[in-house]
């Protein structure tokens, strides 16, 4: 039944990313694109990765895709959907063609991980928790990369606000 269920949010999954790059309407491909999360939030609750899920739902199926539309909405692309050139949907294609046949080929590849290689066996994830384990983690070992993202969304949103407006 797993496997089944699997099976369905994964088609669902490949079919709504392909939505996201092939749809005209940019609206359309953002809705496409939250589908897309829900699925990839589907995928952490099978894997009992209960907070990530929900952070995936929160921050961006929620937030930032508000953001995008509100980009999309403020930037009127819809009179540019019409003005792609042939050559980049070519190049686009086969760029996209060599990573699948890349990802492809190393999965096939690849040997499944093992139990217990780690320090975070499954068996210390339920005990301590995935909340617990992500939060020390944040915050201790990668908290200069979490600070350095925290200034760089800073930048983006002034970034925004200068752009938006038509005199400063």
């Amino acid at each position: 039944m797993e496997t089944l269920f699997f099976t369905i949010v994964a088609a669902v999954a490949v079919l709504s990313s392909i939505l996201v790059i092939t749809c005209k309407n940019p609206i359309n491909s953002a809705l496409s694109l939250v589908m897309t999360f829900f699925c990839l939030a589907t995928f952490y609750v099978m894997l009992d990765a209960q907070f990530m899920a929900a952070i995936q739902v929160i921050v961006y199926a929620g937030a930032i895709m508000v953001l995008v539309v509100f980009v999309i909405m403020l930037l009127n692309i819809r009179s540019e959907t019409g003005k792609r050139s042939n050559h980049a949907v070519a190049v686009s294609s086969i760029l996209a063609f060599l990573v699948l046949f890349e990802a492809c080929y190393f999965l096939f590849r690849s040997t499944p991980a093992k139990e217990g290689m780690g320090p975070l066996t499954s068996s210390v994830i339920e005990q301590v928790g995935h909340t617990e384990l992500i939060g020390k983690a944040m915050y201790s070992e990668f908290l200069l990369p979490f600070e350095i993202t925290s200034l760089l969304l800073l930048v983006a949103i002034i970034g925004a606000v200068v752009l938006s407006k038509k005199k400063i």
